[in-house]
């Protein structure tokens, strides 16, 4: 007897149990409710095609204006290059100007003197300009120091010798001067 209630409890599916109370309009909504928050769990938010659309169309305008200043400045600083290989041979007609400066009424010297006054002129032209720095504060973003030495006549800190004058191209730097920064008066 006992094996007849225990095969009938297992042949018997357990239901579950309903709420006393009867169905009311507020139980079926809530089921509804939970039934529909449950289903927008299961499928994937629809994207906002009005902000999507917005946001694509400002980084398409944003790379427009990045490829138009990238443009721009491929042609600015396009003869960059050979303005760097230039700049050797304007140092080395300075330097030959420097040593022949007892020489100055030589007709050789004048022609050494017109040939660096129009490569200056020409380098002008193009956006290329040196720029001075004895004297002044060692500006790292133009300067390259190489050297400390003590000086009597320039203060701890600044630029006391130009080995190689320094280039600027536009708003550019093109070659950084070497310099020599004083250490100050006495200095070893």
């Amino acid at each position: 007897m006992e094996e007849k209630k225990e095969t009938e409890k297992q042949e018997k599916p357990e239901t579950p149990e309903k709420p006393d109370s009867p169905e009311t309009p507020e139980n079926s909504e809530k089921q509804e409710k939970s039934s529909a928050a449950k289903a927008s769990e299961d499928k994937p938010a629809e994207p906002d095609w009005k902000d999507l659309y917005a946001r694509i169309l400002a980084d398409f305008d944003n790379y427009k204006k990045r490829a138009a200043r990238d443009r721009e400045d491929t042609y600015h600083y396009a003869e960059s290059d050979i303005l760097k290989d230039v700049l050797p041979t304007v140092d080395n007609l300075k330097l030959a100007l420097d040593n022949a400066k007892d020489k100055a009424e030589d007709d050789f010297v004048k022609g050494v003197k017109l040939v660096y006054d129009s490569l200056l002129n020409t380098l002008k032209d193009h956006g290329a300009e040196p720029f001075d720095s004895v004297g002044k504060a060692l500006d790292t973003e133009r300067m390259e120091a190489i050297a400390t030495l003590p000086s009597e006549e320039v203060e701890e800190g600044l630029v006391s010798i130009e080995s190689k004058r320094g280039w600027m191209l536009r708003d550019r730097v093109l070659r950084a001067a070497q310099v020599v920064v004083s250490a100050g008066k006495g200095a070893k």
